[in-house]
């Protein structure tokens, strides 16, 4: 989790909404991504779609079954929707997202089960400092 906080950092450094992922299997970092929604002008650009795609590529799979998403915020229902259709097995978040998460906040796209694939969930890691991130980061647009 404190490498997604890493990448969360560096997103806030390039006046990106500072949200961070990572994805591990056994250990191992496959993927290391941050928002960069502002640099590729893509309002999809988030951290958790493109750590997805580049773990995708790593694995040379289109499931991450045996995998886990750290991210510094409880995903959104795109970020969430690409968790179950790459089949991720586990999800780690940090901040809660009272506004648009879809991990148990506002809804629950990644455990609802008329899918066919639910992801283990666990929120609320190191959720001060990474909510710390993010309204730093919003106080200072204000």
């Amino acid at each position: 989790m404190e490498a997604a906080l890493d990448q969360a950092r560096l997103a806030a450094s390039h006046d990106e909404v500072p949200v961070g992922a990572v994805i591990s299997r056994n250990g191992d970092v496959l993927a290391r991504a941050h928002n960069e929604t502002v640099a590729r002008r893509d309002p999809t650009a988030h951290a958790e779609l493109l750590a997805i795609q580049q773990a995708l590529q790593v694995a040379a799979s289109d499931r991450l079954d045996d995998c886990t998403l750290y991210v510094t915020l409880e995903p959104c229902a795109q970020c969430a929707g690409a968790l179950v259709l790459a089949k991720v097995g586990r999800l780690v978040f940090g901040a809660y997202d009272e506004k648009g998460g879809m991990c148990g906040s506002v809804g629950d796209v990644v455990r609802n089960p008329r899918l066919n694939h639910r992801v283990t969930v666990q929120g609320g890691v190191i959720e001060e400092a990474c909510g710390a991130l993010l309204t730093a980061f919003f106080k200072s647009k204000r």
